[in-house]
């Protein structure tokens, strides 16, 4: 059976009434967490996985896990486009993909134009989507296929660059996302070994047997944590809100975004496959690119419509991008595909090369209801793009209560005891401590995610060669794999260093 009729199948699955609703609150949804400032997409997607297990619970297992991700799914792109309402109305980007759009789209709304360039950002960011998920489907499935060759060796050297990759993105300092890393690894061995039936970590305690579930980590770490960053930060002041009058785009401004929203579709994409780049990086190289590119770059801050088309087009075609190596290869490329591959994991699923071959169901049903989604989003972002700017001026005293509910119920529904919820918020206080010092939660996350995948195929590979470390260098794939992940962590390092000298020279 070729692609087009696995498609075929998933849009069957997509336009089942129920998927269609889940499909629904989930791009609407995450068009409010990238609204809300503070929230951003890995929050979001976080605080719903045990909202999804509790609504879904009813359903057969291959269909609870299609909606389930359906609706995460649709959180996760309906955040790219939601992100930049609040960059251009309070200059305050809604999530860190939508940092860039503050430059340009803030300037349009203090002249008058915010109608505009919101327009221009739900505009870009549908192209971006449908062109990301035409070759999420082309690429998809012979990437996959060449995938099925890995042996253990080239899985835990893959796992490796993963882990390396978002290390060395995911902060200012190497070292400290380095440090989260480990603990997140670290993390992931408490409770029964799978393979000895001892337990690890446990101190006696029945509890920690099955372990510490990835999500209440997550949700103490991204959720938790912000809500006790905006309280004991002070950042409940009040902000000042420009008008958002005329929606519809000129013709002059679609031909000036007609050529960023196209490289920015294209560029964001193919950075989005990368491992650790993403939207966020995509959304700043698209900038820079569009600035060199145009012919008056001395527009660009204030009020270029150019400056909002290509970012935005960038994050959003970055995110689908991002769900290639996410379901080829299992690898995640950002916190929220790191959480996003802990929801397969909680519904028994494992994306990576198998994905297409055990369940077609799942995953062409999630890349129909993509394409159902980001049509949604377009019809919902246009007319409505007034309604959901007033969601930016709800004040933080009634939304932050709301968040901290969602974060305590969601955690108890899954878990059923207490006993999570004061792991819960042990980790809402480590988010805020260490993540205010610039130790970032996504390292840790994934280690935790991770960790069981890079230890058992460590195990395999060294049973398939009688304990002979040297597979993991013998095998040419495993090799380079292993190689890309220790220059991914060592190039920053020494460039930074060389600038250091560079600057020092200088000043000499």
């Amino acid at each position: 059976m070729d692609t087009l009729d696995f498609l075929a199948k998933g849009f069957a699955a997509a336009m089942q009434w129920h998927n269609l609703l889940f499909c629904f609150f989930g791009v609407f949804i995450g068009t409010m967490v990238g609204i809300l400032p503070g929230i951003g997409p890995s929050s979001g997607v976080a605080l719903l996985i045990p909202i999804t297990a509790t609504v879904t619970g009813k359903l057969a297992p291959e269909d609870a896990a299609t909606s389930a991700i359906i609706m995460l799914a649709g959180v996760f792109y309906g955040a790219m486009y939601g992100g930049s309402t609040t960059s251009i109305l309070i200059n305050t980007p809604g999530e860190s993909a939508s940092v860039i759009t503050c430059l340009d789209g803030h300037e349009m709304a203090k002249r008058g134009r915010a109608g505009a360039a919101l327009a221009i950002s739900a505009i870009g960011s549908f192209v971006a989507g449908m062109f990301a998920l035409l070759m999420l489907v082309i690429l998809a499935e012979p990437l996959a296929d060449m995938a099925l060759r890995f042996g253990p060796p080239e899985y835990f050297s893959l796992v490796v660059l993963g882990l390396a990759a978002i290390t060395g993105l995911a902060g200012k300092s190497v070292p400290k996302a380095l440090i989260m890393l480990v603990t997140g690894l670290l993390l992931s061995t408490i409770g029964v070994d799978s393979v000895s039936g001892s337990a690890r970590f446990t101190y006696d305690i029945p509890l920690l047997y099955q372990g510490i579930e990835f999500i209440t980590i997550a949700v103490g770490m991204f959720a938790l944590g912000e809500v006790f960053h905006t309280i004991l930060e002070d950042r409940l002041g009040k902000q000042t809100f420009p008008k958002i009058g005329r929606v519809l785009p000129t013709l002059q401004d679609l031909k000036d975004s007609a050529k960023p929203i196209a490289r920015g579709s294209v560029m964001g994409f193919f950075i989005g496959i990368l491992p650790g780049a993403g939207p966020t990086l995509a959304s700043f190289i698209s900038y820079t690119a569009e600035k060199k590119l145009n012919k008056a770059p001395e527009r660009f801050g204030q009020g270029a419509i150019e400056g909002v088309a290509g970012p935005e087009s960038a994050n959003n075609a970055a995110a689908g991008g991002a769900l290639i190596p996410l379901l080829t290869l299992g690898i995640p490329s950002s916190a929220t595909t790191a959480i996003l591959l802990g929801a397969f994991m909680m519904y028994n699923v494992q994306p990576g090369p198998l994905l297409f071959e055990k369940h077609p169901a799942l995953v062409w049903g999630v890349i129909a209801s993509m394409f159902v989604g980001n049509l949604v989003l377009l019809i919902l972002n246009m007319p409505l793009v007034k309604l959901f700017a007033k969601l930016v001026e709800i004040p933080a005293k009634y939304l932050l209560p709301l968040i901290l509910a969602i974060c305590v119920f969601g955690i108890y529904a899954v878990q059923g005891n207490l006993f999570n919820l004061f792991v819960l918020m042990f980790f809402g206080i480590i988010g805020y401590l260490l993540v205010g010092n610039d130790f970032p939660a996504a390292p840790l996350v994934l280690g935790r995610i991770l960790g069981p995948m890079l230890e058992n195929n460590f195990r395999r590979a060294l049973t398939g060669s009688n304990g002979d470390y040297s597979i993991f260098l013998m095998r040419p794939v495993s090799a380079i794999l292993l190689t890309a992940a220790v220059l991914w962590i060592l190039v920053p390092i020494i460039l930074k260093r060389m600038g250091r000298k560079v600057i020092v020279n200088e000043a000499q």
